[in-house]
């Protein structure tokens, strides 16, 4: 009984062989693994390539020539490579998945264990776009050996076959494909010209369709020009043909020790920063994506890159690169070459610097909140909106002795006129980075003095108003004070310059969120009620600041109608409001309404002591 039991399990763990539905496999690959069936032709390409170097390894002298020739719904790609014999058939073209770059010691996978391709998976992406492949290969390592056929279908089926010595002479491999319903475009010579030229301009051997050349070498970078202006010009049209822009500069990526030779095209216009910029790379020659997000730092978004490599690892696909330690390096790598080109910019080219940084300033601060040596390098050129105008933090800390800033724009634009006033520099640093950057200023500038400026600190550098003076306008400032508290807002009498400002609407963002959060409490039910009003804090209100020295406040002050006093103050709060571009709520829009119709009403009677058809004067 244990003998059967023991045989049964041994049985039940036998190894079985997977059944493959190419079928399957094919709308696999076109609908997932590749994002289009244009990668057919890299495919092609690529597999030649391969044979070349594999010949050439051994044999230096060797034909270096790939011919395409498109007819009629059908494709024909001939190469001067190694070739394959029966046996290298049957091994690597009837077992999808074999690679002929696996180790194999003194045959045709270690010749070519360092290539791009796997011929096996490379041919079958074909199906994307063929429903019959033919292919007939002669061995250069074996020149006795006759030529081999090898046709297979779309439904899995193939056969193997040799030729006489007349169906090929030379070493070689001739790929033959014949469209699929449906896909007849996809080999058209024009197509698959410009999908050649698009993949195989930088490719190092002789690749042609038909007579027209692909490749077009030496690259465009690499290139000798009589002059820098020469290269310029030559590198913008490129650009332009490329991508689509003329570049406001360009920037060599020379990594030798990564194998990386490329350049860098500068954005003539800005761009989000949380735009993933889209790289050209090409690996070995042919192109591998024209998509790469991951090739240079975050910060860099405002360059386009196009580069040949050697080092990097594609993905299985092979249209993106694979994420390891490599690529970092690279990445690191490229960004300083980047960084070189702005300080080279910054010690020699001002001119050019200042252009780059009116467009893309942004790219530069994102940098330089972690990069102290660029923000020393870039602080006399980075533009910030201040009180005295657009400056750098270089010059604005020459002027002012402590370096003032905002958080929000919303409180910039409530304190920066009246602090300018004062005599109060500020910075605006509402902005994406810079309150960062304002805070990291004593680090690279040593003895300035950097503060955030709020409502307080504004309101301290306001003139105080003679006790007996404001005692005397106490009713007033009673009645103000009432109509605007249910609004969460104080009111407070000073002097202040310019005299024109009859009202200043100062808070702070403690004073915005409890406000939010008493909102809320109103709309809420009973129990969000309950945990919000456990959540009301003891911040500081909002105060409505009323310029003693303005004429109109002189008047507004001397009312005695405690309705009109009322009326008044809420003009006053929203007019404030309006100057300090901030949102009006829903409560703060009826109050201008309620003001802008009371006082209509007030000023269209001619006698204003006059009682008025309900009874009020």
């Amino acid at each position: 009984m244990d003998s059967q039991t023991s045989q049964s399990s041994q049985a039940s763990q036998s190894p079985h062989t997977f059944q493959v539905d190419l079928r399957g496999l094919v709308d696999l690959l076109s609908h997932h693994l590749y994002s289009s069936p244009r990668v057919y032709l890299r495919e092609l390409l690529q597999n030649a390539v391969d044979a070349i170097t594999a010949r050439r390894a051994e044999q230096p002298d060797a034909p270096a020539r790939v011919r395409l020739y498109a007819e009629g719904g059908t494709l024909r790609v001939e190469d001067s490579g190694v070739g394959l014999t029966e046996a290298d058939v049957h091994n690597l073209l009837a077992t999808i998945g074999r690679s002929s770059k696996r180790a194999d010691p003194g045959g045709i996978q270690e010749a070519r264990s360092e290539f791009l391709g796997q011929f096996g998976i490379g041919l079958l992406a074909c199906f994307v776009v063929a429903e019959r492949i033919r292919v007939v290969s002669r061995s250069a390592r074996t020149p006795d050996a006759p030529p081999v056929e090898w046709t297979a279908a779309d439904d899995g089926s193939y056969t193997v076959r040799t030729l006489p010595d007349s169906a090929r002479t030379e070493p070689g491999t001739t790929v033959h494909l014949v469209a699929r319903p449906g896909a007849g475009e996809w080999l058209t010579e024009e197509r698959v010209l410009a999908l050649a030229r698009d993949f195989g301009s930088l490719l190092p051997y002789d690749v042609r369709v038909g007579d027209e050349a692909v490749t077009d070498l030496p690259a465009p970078w690499n290139r000798p020009y009589p002059s820098p202006a020469t290269r310029r010009v030559a590198l913008q049209r490129h650009c332009h043909d490329l991508f689509g822009f003329t570049p406001l500069d360009s920037i060599d990526l020379d990594v030798p020790l990564a194998g990386i030779r490329g350049v860098a095209y500068v954005l003539p216009s800005s761009v989000s920063p949380a735009q993933r910029a889209s790289h050209r790379v090409h690996l070995k020659g042919m192109l591998l994506t024209e998509r790469a997000e991951q090739l240079l730092p975050d910060w860099a978004f405002f360059v386009r890159c196009v580069l040949d490599t050697d080092s990097l690892r594609p993905t299985a696909s092979r249209e993106s690169l694979y994420e390891d330690e490599t690529l970092a390096a690279v990445r690191e790598a490229l960004g300083e070459r980047i960084r070189s080109w702005l300080t080279g910019l910054a010690a020699g080219d001002p001119e050019r610097l200042a252009a780059f940084l009116s467009v893309h300033h942004l790219g530069v601060k994102s940098l330089a909140r972690h990069d102290k040596e660029m923000l020393r390098t870039m602080l006399p050129w980075l533009p910030f909106e201040t009180t005295d105008g657009q400056l750098s933090l270089e010059e604005f800390a020459q002027r002012h002795p402590v370096v003032h800033f905002t958080r929000t724009v919303e409180e910039y634009r409530q304190v920066a006129p009246i602090a300018s006033a004062q005599g109060v520099g500020v910075v605006n640093g509402g902005y994406t980075y810079d309150s960062e950057l304002i805070e990291a200023l004593p680090s690279v500038r040593p003895g300035t003095v950097v503060s955030e400026l709020d409502a307080d600190t504004v309101t301290a550098h306001l003139d105080s108003v003679d006790p007996a003076e404001e005692l005397a306008l106490a009713a007033f400032l009673g009645a103000a004070r009432a109509k605007l508290d249910p609004l969460g807002c104080d009111v407070v009498l000073r002097a202040f310059h310019p005299l024109s400002v009859p009202a200043l609407h100062l808070d702070d963002r403690a004073a915005r969120h409890e406000q939010a959060r008493a909102e809320a409490e109103e709309q809420a039910d009973d129990l969000w009620a309950g945990i919000l009003g456990s959540l009301r804090g003891s911040a500081p209100r909002a105060r409505l600041v009323l310029n003693h020295l303005n004429p109109l406040i002189r008047r507004i002050s001397s009312l005695e109608d405690r309705e009109l006093i009322g009326t008044a103050t809420e003009s006053l709060y929203g007019q404030a409001l309006l100057m300090a571009q901030r949102p009006l709520r829903p409560a703060d829009s009826a109050l201008l309404n309620r003001a802008f119709i009371g006082l209509l009403e007030w000023a269209t009677h001619s006698d204003p002591t006059e009682p008025t058809e309900d009874g009020r004067r």
